[in-house]
């Protein structure tokens, strides 16, 4: 199929003039400004000697996005409009997966068709899934590759541990799951057809090359979806707002509800990941936990709420009769309004974002530790079996013992109005909701004691200054969260 390329600065200078502002996209392309790229692993070795796990992820995070700051692009861009960097640095994001990663992943772990791996093709405006049943094999993945079907991994920060890493981190800069897919396309084709996502997308170019089109989303209903789009045909989405051929370390950025296409030039392959997030993590998310609550709270304590409704309503509501001019109706549409003011009182604020708070935890992939976390930590302990006998078991915490908790978003403090319970994510597994909601129920002489920790981080402060009841109290807790890996030491036990 011919193929006419414009520039996507060619392109943008072309667009219609009567296109709102943010819908149109924003070029970075100019050479980055840190020349060739740090190298990830070098990188990520930095990162892991800086103490704080915010800052930590907001470094992270401006370094996948540079030039461009990252108070500007959450400020003009974030869940606006489309951004790209172009960088003419094939190397910017090298280590972070590549086709050989992709390879040695099918030969040594368990990767099972629709559950880690599509095969999918996008052919004459047919897009088609063609996993069969089972393990994904290199002798029958690589045939679909060399057959034009592009390979779709799932979840490859449960085998990739610098994906791992790099989500870890991000998690804490977006506030909610950071999560992957790897797209491998072969040159020439084009593996899914026009849609758009539910997730803040950044499109990673690691390998090859890869024409993408992005378009407007068509109609307000579709800005900022809840859920994704079904697939499109060509002709209803319109002419893309930006095109562009994406080289090796460039970056492209959409807000869900963007519809967009990529496909492989007949010259090259394509390696790409998306890392997105944001997915159900509206106001509107956190109001369908918090209304049925306030509303549950307001019929408890308000009678207003427990009065009956008039007995002849149904003779004057209802769609049958939305067309009257009834008094009566104009009664009844006042009271539900007094009503939903009203309900704001009972609303439970906290306690609704904490539900949320419980979710975004459950998302999360356990921290990754760096070398230092890991000696000071339950999971590097040197406790072991040697010589036919037990070492190094029963290091003591005192309460001289400098602790802190593991990464600033790694616990949380919860109450379900009867008990509270600290939720955490340090025994969450890579792979997702694989494990049930980790929390345990923390003692009420122990609660002032979780917040001290949770807001003395990144501090390291001794068990003998939590504001527990007893010295016990503080060893107690100490324990208890050690071993679950929630806090480490500020030297190894």
């Amino acid at each position: 199929m011919e193929r006419k390329h414009m520039s996507a600065f060619a392109l943008y200078k072309t667009l219609s003039t009567d296109l709102p502002p943010a819908s149109k996209p924003s070029l970075q392309e100019e050479e980055c400004v840190n020349g060739d790229g740090e190298a990830l692993d070098a990188l990520l070795a930095d990162l892991g000697k800086v103490n704080n796990s915010r800052e930590r992820a907001s470094k992270l995070f401006q370094w996948l996005i540079n030039p461009i700051p990252a108070k500007s692009f959450f400020r003009e861009t974030w869940e606006k409009k489309p951004i790209l960097v172009q960088r003419k640095t094939p190397d910017y994001y090298k280590g972070m997966f590549s086709t050989a990663e992709f390879d040695r992943i099918l030969r040594q772990e368990d990767v099972q068709y629709g559950v880690n791996l599509d095969v999918t093709s996008y052919t004459n405006g047919k897009r088609e899934t063609h996993n069969p049943p089972g393990r994904a094999l290199p002798f029958t993945v690589w045939d679909f590759y060399e057959s034009g079907c592009s390979l779709r991994m799932l979840n490859p920060q449960a085998f990739s541990s610098t994906v791992w890493n790099v989500l870890s981190i991000l998690q804490e800069q977006f506030g909610s799951m950071a999560g992957a897919n790897v797209y491998l396309t072969p040159p020439g084709t084009q593996g899914f057809a026009p849609h758009y996502d539910d997730i803040e997308a950044f499109v990673v170019q690691l390998e090859g090359k890869k024409h993408w089109r992005v378009y407007n989303p068509r109609t307000e209903d579709e800005v900022l979806p809840v859920l994704s789009s079904a697939n499109f045909d060509q002709a209803d989405i319109g002419k893309p707002i930006l095109e562009v051929v994406l080289e090796a370390g460039d970056l492209l950025y959409f807000p869900r509800g963007f519809i967009h296409q990529g496909d492989c030039l007949p010259d090259a392959h394509s390696l790409h990941i998306t890392i997105s997030s944001h997915q159900k993590n509206s106001w509107g998310d956190l109001l369908q936990k918090l209304v049925p609550a306030a509303l549950e709270i307001a019929m408890e304590e308000d009678v207003e709420f427990r009065q009956g409704l008039p007995l002849d309503y149904l003779t004057y509501m209802g769609v049958q009769n939305s067309d009257k001019d009834d008094p009566r109706r104009t009664k009844f549409f006042s009271q539900i309004e007094s009503l939903m003011k009203k309900l704001i009182t009972y609303a439970p604020i906290d306690a609704a974002v904490d539900q949320k708070a419980r979710d975004f935890l459950h998302d999360c992939l356990p921290p990754m530790l760096t070398t230092e976390e890991l000696a000071s930590s339950v999971q590097g302990a040197s406790t072991r079996w040697e010589r036919g006998q037990v070492l190094d078991v029963g290091a003591q915490i005192t309460p001289q013992t400098r602790v802190r908790i593991l990464r600033a978003g790694c616990a949380r403090l919860c109450s379900d109005g009867e008990a509270v319970h600290l939720y955490y994510t340090t025994d969450n597994s890579r792979v997702y909701h694989k494990e049930e909601p980790k929390s345990f129920e923390i003692k009420a002489e122990h609660t002032d004691a979780m917040e001290f920790l949770i807001h003395s981080y990144p501090k390291f402060v001794t068990v003998g200054s939590f504001p527990c009841d007893s010295a016990d109290d503080r060893i107690a807790l100490a324990e208890l969260l050690f071993e679950r890996g929630i806090i480490h030491t500020a030297e190894p036990l």
